[in-house]
């Protein structure tokens, strides 16, 4: 019989999506793995994979479809010896989207209707009692509660967007609580209202929210209110780093195994290399434990024309400074052209800001839940400083800590930076 193509979630925050464009015709031959289409997420644009062999027998969201729901159907795939007639049944019968966001406006009818007679039944009017009722499963709701997740801030993908305990899991294992991009932001979260009209403010043009930035919002907002951030800084002297990274590129060679090492490679092999040596850095906060990963994995912040978004070098301590560097390359282009996949971007146990290419001389970072710390890196300047009792010229950069003092406090994050900093200021104890 033929086969429905849905719209599907490509993240754990996905309840929309837009088709950017379709790669394939009707009446294509498809067979499975093949590329149908982009899709574009809250997060990147990422491809649409065949799963079946079949002939593209109708596209029903063409390109350039945006606010397409998770689950809706996009396309119908006939099978070997299908015509056009086995396309009939499925027409009729569209799939409901998971979140089905629309569900409460078309019940709304049913209020007026009630006679009173039926008043004793409320079984018709509970869909809509409340317009912001959370569906959730008792299960779902317990395992929200005890990691100390909103349950309202999940993605349902059980009937009519009731959430399960799968969603749970997905958003716990995802590490960004499926915070739902939603038209506006939660009344617990809202920041003070802004009038419509702003006096006296001249021309202007309005840019409308991506789902990407309502979610870089809405995170941002939680981390900031909820998390008790608590910073340390430190200056490290880089002049040996900076001799060491122009010995090393000149050193490299052309074609297979170039590479060209930046001063931020440098930052995130210490990094990794503190983490393994500290490794109370490398936890979350959870409702009843501080969960401490087994693995260093060190996100980057990168920033992209929606956003910032952190790929992550998995296993970070294990590589060297070249495979680091082509590889944050790779991962800075994917994130740019929207190209990164779900595992180039979910989860990650640390993350690094660095504005020394912006000029940036020192500046403190919000922690990326539910990370605990954030390394915010500045620009390497030449200052005076004082050495054995003389005054003298280094190049200093200076970095900053945000630690969630719930699970790092001073004396640890203290640790880290030391361990840190003695590494960049004696970059051979990296090639260790």
């Amino acid at each position: 019989m033929a086969i429905q193509i849905l719209m599907p979630a490509l993240s754990p925050t996905m309840t929309h999506g837009n088709l950017a464009r379709w790669l394939k015709a009707e009446g294509d031959a498809v067979a499975a793995g093949d590329l149908l289409a982009e899709i574009e997420t809250d997060k990147a644009t990422m491809e649409l994979e065949a799963i079946d062999d079949g002939i593209l027998g109708k596209i029903i969201v063409p390109d350039g479809s945006e606010g397409v729901a998770v689950n809706a159907t996009i396309a119908v795939l006939l099978e070997e010896g299908e015509d056009a007639s086995a396309m009939d049944a499925i027409e009729t019968a569209p799939v409901a989207p998971v979140a089905a966001p629309p569900a409460v406006p078309e019940a709304a009818p049913v209020a007026p209707e009630v006679t009173p007679q039926a008043a004793p039944d409320p079984a018709p009017a509970q869909p809509n009692a409340d317009a912001t009722r959370v569906f959730a499963s008792p299960l779902a709701r317990r395992m929200a509660a005890d990691a100390g997740v909103d349950i309202a801030a999940i993605s349902g993908s059980g009937p009519r967007g009731r959430i399960v305990k799968a969603d749970v899991e997905a958003a716990l294992a995802g590490g960004t609580a499926a915070l739902t991009p939603a038209p506006q932001l939660p009344a617990t979260t809202a920041p003070a209202p802004v009038p419509a009209e702003i006096p006296g403010s001249g021309p202007y043009t309005d840019i409308p929210h991506t789902n990407m930035r309502r979610v870089i919002a809405q995170r941002l907002t939680e981390s900031a209110r909820d998390i008790p951030h608590f910073t340390l800084t430190v200056d490290c002297a880089i002049d040996a780093l900076l001799a060491m990274r122009t010995d090393l590129n000149g050193r490299a060679p052309d074609g297979d195994g170039a590479y060209k090492i930046s001063v931020n490679d440098f930052v995130i092999r210490a990094v990794a290399l503190a983490m393994r040596k500290i490794p109370g850095v490398n936890v979350s906060w959870m409702a009843e434990v501080t969960r401490q990963f087994g693995d260093i994995d060190v996100a980057v912040a990168v920033a992209t024309p929606g956003g910032l978004i952190t790929p992550i070098v998995r296993h970070a301590d294990q590589k060297g400074l070249a495979e680091i560097s082509n590889e944050m390359k790779d991962l800075a282009g994917h994130a740019r052209d929207g190209k990164l996949s779900l595992d180039e971007f979910q989860g990650g146990g640390f993350t690094i800001s660095n504005l020394g290419m912006y000029g940036i001389k020192a500046f403190s970072a919000i922690i990326n839940p539910p990370q605990s710390c954030i390394l915010a890196v500045g620009a390497g300047t030449q200052r005076p400083v004082v050495k054995d009792g003389a005054l003298g010229i280094a190049t200093v950069m200076s970095c900053t800590l945000s630690t969630d003092h719930r699970t790092v406090d001073g004396a640890l994050g203290a640790e880290f930076m030391a361990a840190f900093k003695a590494m960049i200021e004696d970059p051979l104890t990296m090639l260790l």
